[in-house]
């Protein structure tokens, strides 16, 4: 083990160890100086400046396993990768997007798993070395311990399904880039949910990444952890390279991996 992912193990065992009740703005700021060191170490993360980065969730989540969360980028950043962090998680960095040549990353759209009242951050790293980050507060409780909506069979008969639909574009995108929602099948269990039946603890299998191209064109990789939600919804913007499919290869903590190719009416 690496000393950066020694430091972030005993970071989060810390963070598991924590009451879930609302912290005090000093002790919010000390544990994302943690997480930043550990996470960002060498890198000056400047606030971002308005209009820049917008980190859209609920101020009260209705279900803590389901948080939506969307992320607009301005247009005049370069946007070379995406972290998306949950302080008081369990494992806070809940993925890294890294953007390729047919990638428009101008708004990201997934949901996550939020165990305590927390606040998110978003990093946001540049083709030219910047690194940017906003911050928003969330009220939710109870997530990565949520038993899981679905039984463990008819999670395993789907595991790996894909589905992929068109959806209206973010305000001011280029004429010929299309934005579309990716659902990917997986019960994404993180080691922490309870069977309701046999009461023990369902072992760990989730999404570690997902890689989606157009035409061999890269679009996007994401970099996953535990704090993904069942049943991923990830949403982004591209450019197709003509005609060709778009290609997505997701692989979990099993190793196992799923492929599925949409051309033309799979695109829902």
């Amino acid at each position: 083990m690496t000393p950066r992912l020694f430091a972030l193990a005993t970071l989060m065992l810390g963070l598991v160890l924590q009451p879930a009740f609302a912290e005090t703005d000093a002790e919010a700021a000390a544990r994302w100086q943690d997480l930043r060191q550990a996470l960002f170490a060498g890198h000056d993360l400047a606030p971002a400046a308005k209009g820049q980065i917008a980190l859209e969730a609920p101020d009260r989540a209705l279900d803590a396993a389901l948080v939506p969360v969307t992320l607009t980028l301005d247009a005049g950043l370069a946007v070379k990768a995406l972290y998306l962090v949950v302080d008081n998680n369990p494992s806070p960095l809940v993925g890294t997007f890294h953007f390729g040549p047919a990638a428009v990353p101008r708004q990201v759209k997934t949901r996550i798993r939020v165990d305590a009242y927390t606040n998110l951050h978003a990093v946001v790293e540049t083709a030219d070395g910047h690194w940017y980050v906003t911050e928003r507060y969330v009220k939710a409780a109870g997530g990565c311990s949520a038993p899981a909506t679905k039984d463990a069979q008819l999670a395993m008969e789907r595991l790996g399904q894909m589905r992929l639909r068109t959806v209206p574009p973010a305000d001011g995108l280029p004429a010929g880039v299309v934005t579309a929602q990716l659902l990917i099948s997986h019960p994404n269990y993180n080691g922490m949910q309870m069977d309701q039946v046999t009461r023990m603890y369902t072992p760990a299998r989730y999404i570690r990444d997902v890689t989606v191209k157009s035409g061999g064109a890269l679009v996007f990789t994401l970099d996953a952890d535990i704090s993904l939600s069942e049943d991923p919804a990830i949403t982004f913007s591209y450019r197709p390279q003509g005609t060709a499919a778009l290609a997505v290869t997701v692989r979990d903590s099993t190793d196992a991996t799923f492929s599925h190719s949409f051309q033309g009416d799979d695109r829902g």
